[in-house]
């Protein structure tokens, strides 16, 4: 569809009226719906599998067979519609760079150093007051990051208010933690969910990306950039979440030669908490789990009209250097 209609008529429009009522909606229950609706989908086709091959006992069985085949596919075909009407379509919307001011002449390798001389420098000043201040680790919504959330919508021209999602635990968690995936927003309810094993300084840049996602930003790359822009705009402690996010990616453009000297400024708190989350990642994360997760999301992102697959994660430093409502460097 032409990304035009998609941001006038879908996300601006319906989605935008949508969004609100789900999320509150959800908010109000303290589980995932998600899991219920994976739980009574699961439960329903296999009742009705059963079903069909008692029906057709004996020589009947493979009509058995088609019935539960046509059904898996009719059903999946129903799912993917109501995705697509609640919040699928936001994948063909206007790109941030489109429907902003967006200077590419900005987006250079010394621009790239800047921001990364700058995470260091952030990082090492921030460190002792966010560990002083702390975070919250429940499944109440920060007010502060809501706040903040609250005022970069607004920059990144949504027309109508997003409602923040509260952060939820699914029975998934297990397959999170063995993949890699810090957080998911459901589709269907839209909500938050967030893995139990992300770190308290990770959750305020994990959460506040998620909530990019119910801003209607499908593309990850932008739903990073809300995410880091919502943490730069709160406490010290969200403000270090987002820094300790964007030092990761940032020092992956950095030229190789560089690195070591960039990895040598930072302070010993600041590099304690990196090796914290290598070691989290090491512990709990799959190879094999975590790559086959890749692929397949990978490949669901290109379906979903997003060029760039899983890459699309990246474009955090190019969005940020290039768009004029970020930060100079």
């Amino acid at each position: 569809m032409p990304r035009p209609i998609v941001e006038r008529w879908y996300s601006a429009g319906l989605y935008g009226f949508l969004q609100p009522v789900l999320t509150f909606g959800s908010n109000a229950v303290p589980i995932a719906l998600f899991d219920v609706l994976l739980a009574s989908a699961g439960a329903i086709l296999a009742g009705a599998a059963l079903l069909d091959l008692a029906d057709f006992a004996g020589r009947g069985r493979w009509r058995g067979i088609g019935r539960i085949v046509v059904r898996t596919v009719v059903w999946s075909a129903r799912l993917y519609l109501i995705f697509v009407a609640l919040w699928g379509l936001n994948y063909q919307r206007e790109r941030l760079a489109d429907r902003l001011p967006f200077d590419a002449a900005a987006v250079t390798d010394a621009a790239a150093a800047r921001l990364a001389a700058a995470t260091v420098d952030r990082l090492n000043a921030l460190h002792a007051t966010a560990h002083a201040e702390g975070w919250l680790t429940g499944a109440a919504i920060d007010p502060a990051l809501a706040g903040a959330f609250e005022r970069v919508v607004r920059d990144l021209g949504s027309s109508h208010r997003v409602v923040a999602g509260r952060p939820k635990r699914s029975f998934l968690d297990w397959y999170f933690q063995r993949a890699g995936i810090a957080g998911m927003t459901d589709p269907f309810f839209l909500e938050t969910i967030v893995a139990s094993d992300v770190l308290p300084f990770e959750r305020p840049f994990v959460i506040a990306h998620e909530w990019g996602h119910l801003a209607g930003l499908a593309d990850e790359g932008e739903a990073n950039l809300a995410g880091w822009f919502t943490c730069l705009r709160g406490t010290p402690g969200h403000q270090y979440s987002g820094w300790l996010f964007m030092y990761d990616e940032a020092f992956r453009v950095v030229p190789r030669g560089e690195r070591a000297a960039l990895a040598a400024r930072l302070g010993p708190g600041p590099r304690q908490d990196l090796r914290a989350i290598r070691d989290r990642v090491a512990l709990h994360v799959s190879p094999r789990v975590s790559a086959a997760g890749w692929r397949a999301y990978d490949s669901y992102l290109r379906a979903n009209r997003v060029a760039a697959g899983g890459a699309s994660y990246d474009e955090v430093v190019r969005l940020a250097l290039g768009l004029r409502i970020a930060p100079r460097f």
